[in-house]
């Protein structure tokens, strides 16, 4: 990790500035498994804190074990009781289905490369490119990821390079070029130079 960082600080001194007053690189990852694309889902658009809450409910429901089988064997209004929309609802079943159907197999996603993983899961309802990246990152742990859709990722840039307005992927790739193959850790820092407190 230190050899990532030493890049980063020589290559991008803006970025090299963010990581010196941010410190240590402490990401957190989850297990690379059918219940983190559920909680990826339920926490979509919402607050940290409610869907917390409602992704508690969820596990409880099933009795701790989010398992395909267990999340189809509950009834949409039940699922909707629980605070998720139709929309999520809808989603989180399609991944139940994929994942009991074997479309989906969890246990295949870590020998495939990056852009592999990302068919293969944008193929369910509601997984977009966003999601998927964020399975990469913090669930299969690869190290040059960079999600260029992310709103936290464009504001933190756009606050660090003083830019008028959000940039556009575009220009978060040519902006990147120095970072790779330390996209990910870049990423991290960027996420924490706006939230000193998130829970990354």
């Amino acid at each position: 990790m230190r050899e990532a960082i030493r890049h980063l600080q020589k290559t991008d001194p803006i970025l090299g500035g963010i990581i010196n007053r941010v410190g240590d690189y402490r990401i957190e990852f989850r297990e690379p498994e059918f219940a983190t694309l559920v909680r990826s889902i339920v926490y979509q658009q919402l607050s940290g804190r409610v869907a917390s809450v409602i992704f508690g409910r969820l596990a409880k429901a099933v009795g701790g074990q989010l398992t395909p089988e267990n999340i189809l064997k509950l009834r949409p209004g039940r699922m909707r009781t629980l605070g998720l929309s139709a929309q999520k609802t809808a989603y989180i079943r399609d991944l139940a289905r994929h994942t009991r159907d074997g479309r989906v197999v969890f246990e295949e996603l870590g020998v495939l490369s990056d852009e592999e993983v990302i068919e293969r899961l944008t193929m369910v309802k509601g997984i977009g490119v966003w999601t998927a990246h964020m399975f990469l990152i913090f669930a299969l742990r690869r190290p040059n990821i960079l999600p260029t859709g992310d709103l936290g990722i464009r504001s933190a840039i756009r606050k660090a390079w003083g830019m008028p307005e959000l940039p556009k992927p575009v220009e978060i790739e040519t902006l990147a070029k120095s970072w790779h193959p330390y996209c990910t850790v870049a990423s991290w820092y960027l996420w924490r130079s706006l939230e000193g407190d998130a829970k990354l």
